[in-house]
């Protein structure tokens, strides 16, 4: 699962290792990245190449503090408000809410109340899988003790495949579809040889919905 906001720089790549592997991804993005003129060529393509199109929120808001995890930093109608406009942007490509049901909050930060209002909204709320630093792909350098390398995030994801008694199996993994460009060493690039290496195990790559299903 990828999520997107300010960049795209990664998205060729991503679609042709996709593309390659005959695999499928799930892509939340929020409304900024949907009005983004210079990113609808890819949108398009993505909805087209058959991967889940779904919400990150319209603005990439901040839903609660980062030290006090049960202070909201918005209103219900303020994060109401703000989903719709995610979903408008989203309507503009074709996409109902009944297509993109699964909701990815921005920061992946939230909270219990932010869960009862994405239902509330008739939408399920949905998180990445912990135990690995995949979600670190978008640090750089200067960040300092932050900052992960995409060889440490490539080599946490294959041993955490390792050592859990089922591996990756149902594992959701995320990424970012672009990064600022202070950060060189991109992850996407190493995506090919991570999907490879899974696929010699036997694993096979699905949307987000496949996965969650009942």
């Amino acid at each position: 699962m990828f999520t997107g906001d300010e960049f795209a720089d990664g998205g060729s790549v991503v679609r042709e290792v996709l593309k390659k592997r005959k695999a499928k991804a799930s892509f939340f993005l929020t409304g900024r990245f949907y009005r983004n003129p210079d990113f609808r060529v890819l949108i398009k393509g993505l909805k087209q190449e058959g991967h889940y199109l779904g919400a990150h929120s319209d603005e990439h808001l901040l839903y609660c503090d980062w030290a006090k995890r049960d202070s909201l930093l918005v209103t219900q109608a303020q994060f109401s408000q703000d989903l719709q406009k995610n979903y408008q942007r989203m309507a503009a490509f074709g996409i109902r809410k009944s297509d993109a049901p699964y909701f990815l909050p921005p920061y992946e930060w939230y909270n219990r109340r932010i869960v009862d209002w994405t239902g509330q909204e008739g939408l399920q709320l949905v998180n990445f899988t912990p135990g690995t630093r995949s979600a670190a792909d978008y640090t750089w350098p200067e960040m300092g003790t932050r900052y992960v390398s995409s060889e440490t995030i490539l080599q946490s994801i294959l041993q955490y495949e390792a050592k859990d008694p089922h591996g990756l199996n149902g594992f959701m993994l995320l990424l970012h579809i672009g990064t600022d460009p202070r950060r060189e060493d991109k992850f996407y690039h190493r995506l090919d040889e991570l999907l490879t290496q899974l696929e010699k195990k036997g694993y096979r790559f699905v949307r987000v919905d496949e996965v969650l299903s009942p």
